[in-house]
């Protein structure tokens, strides 16, 4: 009878293989948490920092996977958009009589341009929903589709922001202007993680 020590090399190899299967694309191959994997993710937009605390709280239904990673910033960039959209509106609403008038113009500008976004957003969120699996063409045009969109609801979002520039300053610009920039961060990195999620997947 053989003893443990002279077991093969070869019964070794395949015994590890065994117990350390292939990563998949879901999986980043190490021994890493779900927040872990979140933060270094993040690591890849221009916002980490915030990145990082706005989805660190999905660590459980993330995981490891760069799919719901990039569906969920998605949905939070969603969520923010349309309560921005919402805020300026009934701005828009209050101020539409005796206001400064380039201060009225740059809220309905704003309006304009930050419901638009909530439009793209919700559609690449909903284009995300149902993604076919990656590596197939119709994986490639659906997140064609998903950057195309987040793409353009940020140039929205920098169009709503760009209109407060000659805006006089004050607590009223400050607050619209301080929204309208958390909802274009969160936007970006989004596309950023959707981006990266697009690389791995073709």
């Amino acid at each position: 009878m053989k003893s443990l020590p002279s077991i093969s090399m070869h019964f070794l190899t395949l015994l590890f293989f065994f117990l350390h299967p292939i990563p998949t694309l879901g999986s980043t191959g190490y021994d890493t948490s779900p927040t872990d994997y979140i933060r270094t993710s993040c690591s890849a937009t221009l916002y980490p920092v915030l990145c990082y605390t706005s989805l660190s709280g999905y660590a459980n239904p993330v995981q490891q996977d760069p799919a719901p990673l990039a569906r969920i910033a998605i949905g939070v960039s969603l969520s923010k958009a349309r309560h921005i959209a919402s805020y300026v509106s009934n701005l828009t609403r209050e101020t539409a009589y005796g206001a400064d008038p380039q201060a009225s113009a740059a809220l309905h500008d704003c309006f304009s341009n930050m419901d638009d976004a909530v439009d793209k957003i919700h559609g690449s969120l909903r284009q995300m929903r149902r993604l076919v699996a990656p590596g197939l063409e119709s994986f490639r045009f659906q997140m064609g589709n998903v950057q195309t969109w987040m793409s353009a609801a940020l140039t929205d979002e920098e169009t709503c922001t760009d209109g407060f520039e000659d805006v006089k300053e004050g607590p009223f610009k400050t607050e619209v202007y301080e929204r309208a920039v958390e909802v274009k961060k969160l936007t970006s990195n989004a596309l950023a993680l959707v981006n990266s999620y697009a690389e791995k997947g073709e």
